[in-house]
């Protein structure tokens, strides 16, 4: 099974640890050639699940995760698994 190198997911509506843990999910699953994850969560309400995804994904916290940097716009973070 041929997974994609860039993986978008949508989070809106979901509580924050319903996005962590399919977002951890995500990351599990990745393999070697997926690159990037996509995260969709939204901007207002959105912001609680960007919070956790720095404090429950980021600082090292998960080893696959490579770093976390802000989307196109403030509705989306992006998880860099690896240098593309």
């Amino acid at each position: 099974m041929r997974q994609e190198p860039y993986i978008d997911i949508d989070v809106h509506g979901m509580t924050s640890e319903q996005a962590i843990d399919k977002i951890e999910l995500l990351i599990k699953q990745a393999n070697a050639s997926t690159y990037r994850i996509h995260v969709v969560h939204g901007y207002n309400r959105g912001n609680a699940i960007q919070r956790a995804i720095y404090r429950e994904i980021g600082h090292g916290l998960n080893h696959k995760v490579l770093r976390i940097i802000f989307g196109d716009n403030p509705g989306v973070t992006e998880l860099i698994l690896r240098e593309f």
